[in-house]
């Protein structure tokens, strides 16, 4: 099976974050807990109602074009796509055909065939024993459209692609991705064949996570090389995937372009984007300067591990607030520094991503600076950090008062080595027996005296010229 050639294509769809829907005022509220609640006559096709193209859902796709170095169309135009299903109550969907707003492109690795605009499908829901009710409230939500060329050639390499545009969405602030919400929805396009000829295409849909979608890849190649051995010839077909049997199974026979008569709504305007003063490629760029790569590249360069800048990427907020630490952080205090103590201490306290908008910025770099200095030890900083980041207030002014500012001098620290020493004769005794752990224990001892506030390693200095050593 080893000489079979493996060639992937990906059609992922992603829901835009906008205000309202694609054609319409209605609110873009998809998953709104009220059935059919954002709807209205456009959104539900009632006649003689007219579509109007949401400016920012444009906008939203010509910057993932601009992040993608794509090419972007001057000329546009949207198209009806036929077909007949319960969630269509037009009967079509206006979608783009020949003149896409983005072409080309690179992401990851993998070119880019286009990127269009059209509008999301209402949404069947079957409830058992209750019979099915289609949910408009999803008719007409912005959706974009990327299609990927067919250069894959393995799971691995379509789940990491997938997951890389999900970060961009997600960084550009375009759409919010969610693949178990259906926010972002991946089709993979999957042939086999000996020679450098693509096999026969099949499409498998209804796929949710990437970890699915790299099952279905890998069942699907298996599948049809068991096809081609037997003799038999691969169908050109969509197929589901089946996530509780680990399977894909037959739905239908592939359409082509021309099965959905596709043609140009007569409805909307044609777009001439260089006479849109919102469209202009500089303001595009500047709207697209925080990219997944170039923010890895950014952190890097200031001393950040791959781990902890993957952890910063996996969240908007978490990049978003970073950046502001940054921008408040003396110069003195290294950034890896501070994303260790905000990956690690600030996020260990923060149980709802939204709370970090209420962290004063300020104050934890104030605390940063403190520990980075030893003016307060790491303890200490730990202890503050609640009232820091959450009461807005200052570290400073917090250890000064509760006599918290770390103590590094023989005046301050010798009375409390004395009297450690004189207490526990016994532990003295038995670290010069030979026992290392020991002098930890009295290390402690100074630390709990002086409330977290002494310098360790100047305790252990002292402690071992107390006992002689």
């Amino acid at each position: 099976m080893s000489d079979y050639k493996t060639t992937i294509g990906l059609e992922i769809h992603a829901e835009l974050k906008t205000k309202s829907k694609m054609f319409c005022g209605c609110k873009n509220e998809p998953h709104a807990a009220e059935v059919n609640q954002h709807v209205c006559p456009v959104c539900m096709a009632h006649p003689g109602t007219l579509p109007i193209v949401n400016k920012e859902a444009v906008e939203a796709v010509l910057k993932v074009g601009t992040a993608l170095g794509s090419k972007l169309a001057d000329y546009s135009e949207f198209d009806r796509k036929n077909y007949f299903y319960p969630d269509i109550p037009k009967a079509y969907q206006i979608s783009q055909y020949e003149f896409p707003f983005v072409s080309g492109g690179e992401l990851a690795g993998v070119e880019i065939t286009r990127v269009h605009l059209e509008e999301d499908t209402a949404r069947s829901q079957h409830d058992k024993g209750e019979g099915s009710v289609v949910d408009f409230n999803r008719a007409g939500v912005p959706l974009m459209e990327l299609v990927t060329e067919p250069v894959i050639h393995s799971a691995k390499e379509a789940g990491d692609f997938a997951r890389e545009l999900q970060l961009l969405l997600q960084t550009l602030m375009v759409s919010d991705a969610n693949m178990e919400k259906g926010e972002m929805r991946v089709e993979v396009n999957i042939s086999v064949s000996k020679s450098d000829e693509l096999g026969t295409k099949v499409e498998v849909k209804n796929i949710n996570s990437f970890k699915a979608a790299e099952s279905a890849i890998d069942y699907e190649i298996n599948r049809q090389i068991e096809v081609l051995e037997n003799g038999e010839s691969v169908v050109q077909e969509t197929r589901g995937w089946d996530e509780q049997k680990n399977r894909t199974f037959s739905q239908r026979v592939k359409e082509t372009a021309n099965d959905y008569r596709y043609f140009p709504d007569p409805d909307i305007p044609k777009f001439k984007l260089s006479e849109v003063e919102e469209f202009n490629i500089s303001r595009l760029e500047e709207m697209t300067t925080k990219t997944p790569s170039k923010i890895r590249l950014e952190y890097a360069n200031l001393g950040l591990t791959s781990d902890q800048i993957e952890v910063l990427l996996s969240n908007v907020a978490y990049i978003k607030f970073f950046d502001n630490l940054l921008d408040e952080l003396p110069k003195s205090v290294e950034p890896k520094f501070a994303g260790n103590y905000f990956l690690s201490d600030v996020l260990s306290l923060i149980d709802d991503v939204n709370k970090l908008e209420a962290v004063s910025v300020l104050e934890f770099a104030g605390l940063l600076e403190l520990v980075s200095s030893k003016t307060i030890n790491s303890r200490v900083a730990k202890d503050l950090l609640p009232e820091v980041i959450f009461e807005h207030k200052s570290a400073a002014l917090l250890a000064e008062s509760r006599g918290l500012l770390q103590k590094n001098s023989d005046e301050d620290l010798l009375p409390v080595v004395q009297k450690i020493v004189d207490e526990f004769q016994d532990v003295v005794i038995e670290y010069k027996a030979g026992k290392e752990a020991s002098i930890q224990f009295l290390v402690g001892q100074g630390m709990k005296a002086t409330k977290g506030s002494a310098n360790p390693a100047k305790l252990l200095e002292l402690i071992k010229q107390a006992i002689g050593e």
